[in-house]
């Protein structure tokens, strides 16, 4: 049974979307980054770099421990264990990655600057606001020119789709209106159907 250590964060989301997808066995472990339970001294050596998510598997690669952070390197390696939702070869592997590198470079972090100058910072700070606002806005608009003509970021459902979606789903907290994404819009409409990702999106 495979150990994850999570919270209720678009990265942590994203894990556990994955892992009810792709049906594997796993227990929570809940990680209060609101009381800085990242922080302690246990969840320090899973996680060199404090942050949720992070994974423990008995069963590694040649039937060996290993244990990951980082939300897209945990997607990648469930995908290869698992032969499921990344192509094992050629263009269109590297066509899921480069889309799982721009959620973390940008459709993550990014966004996450704009939840926490609208909702979360001390002081209005006006410059900041507007400037990941608008790149939210962008960002936004580069996903709805890739899903106009798709049903799923990469044609076929995959960890794309899963890295994606838990940050999108938060878009009141990026001043986004989705009607103004009409494909993005009828995307996550969709994601939000599929079984696992509800499952996905409560955990912890």
């Amino acid at each position: 049974m495979i150990d994850l250590y999570t919270w209720g964060t678009p990265n942590g989301q994203k894990v556990s979307i994955m892992l009810e997808a792709c049906r594997l066995h796993y227990s929570v472990h809940p990680i209060d980054i609101l009381n800085n339970e990242q922080f302690g001294e246990d969840f320090l050596s899973i996680s060199p770099n404090n942050k949720i998510p992070a994974i423990v598997d008995p069963e590694g690669p040649s039937g060996e421990p290993i244990s990951l952070f980082e939300s897209g390197a945990i997607l990648i390696y469930l995908a290869d264990k698992t032969g499921e939702f990344l192509p094992p070869e050629g263009a269109e592997r590297y066509e899921v990655l480069q889309w799982l590198m721009w959620q973390m470079g940008g459709f993550g972090p990014l966004l996450g600057q704009a939840h926490h100058f609208n909702r979360f910072a001390p002081e209005q700070v006006p410059y900041a606001i507007k400037r990941y606002s608008d790149e939210a806005k962008r960002l936004w608009g580069v996903l709805n020119t890739q899903l106009t003509k798709r049903q799923f970021v990469c044609d076929e459902l995959t960890i794309a789709d899963f890295a994606i979606y838990p940050w999108a789903a938060r878009f009141e907290w990026q001043g986004i209106d989705t009607t103004a994404f009409p494909a993005v819009n009828a995307w996550m409409e969709q994601m939000a159907e599929l079984p696992f990702v509800e499952r996905g999106m409560q955990v912890p």
